[in-house]
């Protein structure tokens, strides 16, 4: 059964280009950024060549615009963009930031969908297409119903040039029947990665409720201020050429010239030196009535595009044949749908406002914004810096073009903006973005990133993560701990030294008081004394402390600290102080594997407990700092003195260092 109802067309064919782009995408995300660049640079070249067909195809097919200014748009999309995208990279890694431990690689949406206007066919097809294939993706084209067999020209050339790249087949297609519903089931095609909706609100809004992320662009009624320092002749000039521009089809282009009071005569003398012709009040009420038709807000498709002329005679009014532009004077109230001149026209009708200084135009600005343009571009023509920065700051637009035509400096032809002929409005005008569309808004970034600072592991055990080693070693040893033989002399050691402590902490120190005395590995239980040891500054051998050797005031008896009493301190202060407890007697450590004469009896250190009259050394060196330690000095209003051997927590270092509670001495370093 052959399908002969338009949507049913459009719809099956949707469905079987998204298909067929989606396998050629699965392709082309392979290729190097070599590859990529080349095929973007030949679909280019093509686009380049036919600049004059495309736009001769795209004026007859449609009616709008002119055949010169056409030419000019092709060539910004088959040169400029390619120019502003030379050398982006769009494959692989694009950034790495060793310090932050963050590497940044592209990745493809996949397909794109690109639903192209018939005010600018061929330069918005051959834009779209560069920028998706330059980020990896395949697009498929929804062209205007009014501008079918240009749009699909213009893609059969690109897709031509690309495949003698070396492009895989099905990259870049194009629908041959086009309905609004066969462009929504496009849109709402699984392997759809992202829209870009190009035309009137109701397809935009259309493409932004199909599920899909998407791009699209917000009206605009973009008014163009001459401030009192301006160069008149200059800023007329600029003016008339951006409204006249391809007779006004580009969204961009001025619909309203703000004059200063000052400067208003010179600039009206302007206007009709330069090919302006200003309407009557009764010749505005006829125009307007021709824009917008009873009960539309948008402009009249049979005006759009068309040059002054033939509209002044559509509305049957005479005017000289070299008339550029036809403009309507207003006063500064007269905004709003019900003076139809006052919102965007798409063609050379131009709106007149004088102003009495440089605030009033700014509001006036802003109104005409407000009432159809949010978001989109305006133009300020000064000699003041000052007047211009506060201008821009003022207007809820995202394109202020200084002293060029903005409809030339909005798509990047006379201003350093990225080339572009879809431009975002932002949240004010509906849109996710204020940019200029380019190949990095059809890519996503995907971010390796390496650790920086430490998480406290609390998904395992407690007695591991208090351990601070997720080792098979230290998990055997707890896991065997009810199995493991414990020397006699460490137990009564650690019940003494944790007596009146909380659970948690007589826990940790059971813990790390077997891990010192069982006989699971003699070497990995000797690395540990040595590193707690260590931590505390005594010499392997010498029964020393480096601290107390250097301090002449410690008594005589040297005071040498047992592990466990070391485990205990380093529970009492993550969980809070033990009770006090007097003197701790003898214990027995393991010796280290391959100590000189210590194979056959671990020898005996003795832990002394200070007198009460002892003088303490003039600093007091903290071996282990917790959170709790650096909140207890918080509230004390006291200092916690640091060395380079003090183990902090990640959390007390934190905490610490936030509210200059530590104290750093001999020139230690926090860890």
């Amino acid at each position: 059964m052959s399908l002969r109802d338009r949507d049913l067309i459009s719809i099956q064919e949707a469905r079987e280009l998204t298909a067929r782009a989606a396998a050629a995408q699965k392709k082309f995300s392979l290729f190097s950024q070599e590859q990529v660049d080349a095929i973007v640079e030949a679909c280019a070249k093509a686009a380049a060549e036919n600049a004059e067909a495309l736009a001769r195809s795209a004026v007859e097919e449609t009616g709008f615009g002119n055949v010169p200014d056409k030419i000019v748009k092709n060539m910004l999309a088959a040169v400029n963009v390619p120019r502003a995208i030379r050398g982006l990279r769009t494959v692989g890694i694009l950034r790495e930031d060793r310090e932050k431990g963050i590497v940044e690689v592209a990745s493809p949406v996949g397909v794109v969908a690109a639903v192209i206007p018939s005010t600018n066919p061929t330069s918005t097809a051959i834009y779209k297409t560069l920028i998706s294939i330059k980020a990896r993706n395949a697009i498929v084209l929804s062209p205007h119903p009014a501008a079918i067999q240009c749009i699909c020209q213009a893609a059969t050339l690109l897709d031509r040039a690309a495949l003698a790249a070396g492009a895989p087949e099905g990259l870049i297609q194009c629908m041959k029947n086009t309905t609004l519903e066969g462009t929504r089931e496009l849109m709402r095609q699984r392997d759809v990665g992202v829209i870009l909706a190009t035309g009137g609100t109701g397809l935009v809004r259309a493409a932004y409720g199909s599920g899909k992320p998407a791009y699209g662009v917000g009206p605009g009624n973009v008014p163009a201020f001459i401030e009192r320092t301006a160069d008149v002749r200059k800023a007329v000039a600029d003016i008339l050429a951006g409204k006249t521009f391809d007779y006004g089809t580009i969204c961009s282009s001025e619909q309203a010239m703000v004059a200063e009071e000052s400067v208003r005569e010179r600039a009206l003398e302007e206007c009709r030196a330069q090919g302006a012709y200003f309407l009557s009040p009764e010749e505005i009420e006829k125009v307007g009535r021709l824009v917008f038709l009873p009960g539309t807000h948008t402009p009249n498709t049979n005006i759009v595009g068309r040059p002054a002329v033939t509209i002044a005679e559509m509305a049957g009014i005479k005017v000289p044949p070299a008339t550029r532009v036809l403009i309507a004077r207003l006063e500064p109230e007269q905004v709003g749908r019900e003076f139809p001149l006052s919102a965007e026209k798409l063609s050379p009708i131009l709106a007149f406002y004088a102003v009495p200084n440089f605030s009033t135009g700014v509001l006036l600005c802003r109104r005409l914004l407000e009432f159809g343009g949010l978001g989109h571009t305006c133009a300020i023509h000064s000699q003041n810096r000052a007047a211009i920065l506060e201008f821009g700051q003022a207007m809820p637009a995202f394109r202020v073009v200084v002293n060029s035509a903005s409809v030339h400096g909005s798509i990047g032809y006379s201003t350093n903006l990225f080339p572009a002929m879809t431009l975002g409005c932002g949240a004010p005008g509906g849109n996710i973005t204020s940019d200029n569309i380019g190949p990095q808004h059809l890519m996503n970034v995907k971010r390796i990133a390496w650790e920086s600072r430490g998480v406290e592991h609390r998904t395992i055990s407690f007695d591991q993560r208090m351990m601070g080693s997720s080792s098979p070693m230290a998990i055997s040893a707890v896991q065997r701990k009810e199995d493991m033989p414990v020397n006699p002399e460490v137990a009564p050691v650690t019940t003494k030294a944790l007596s009146g402590s909380k659970p948690e902490a007589k826990k940790v120190v059971e813990v790390v008081a077997l891990s010192l005395a069982s006989s699971v590995d003699r070497a990995a239980i000797a690395r540990i004394v040595e590193t707690v040891l260590a931590a505390q500054g005594i010499v392997r051998g010498s029964g020393t402390s480096k601290i107390a050797s250097a301090s002449p005031a410690l008594p005589a008896a040297k005071e040498i600290r047992n592990p466990s009493s070391i485990a205990a301190e380093i529970a009492n202060r993550v969980f809070g102080s033990a009770a006090k407890t007097g003197a701790v007697t003898a214990s027995a450590v393991p010796p280290a594997a391959g100590d000189a004469g210590a194979a056959q009896t671990p020898a005996p250190i003795a832990v002394v407990a200070k007198p009460e009259s002892a003088v303490k050394p003039a600093v007091e060196i903290s071996p282990f700092v917790s959170e709790n330690d650096v909140r207890r000095a918080m509230t004390r209003s006291e200092k916690i003195f640091i060395g380079p051997k003090t183990i902090l927590t990640p959390s007390a270092r934190d905490l610490g260092l936030e509210h200059e509670v530590f104290v750093e001495t001999q020139a230690g370093s926090l860890r």
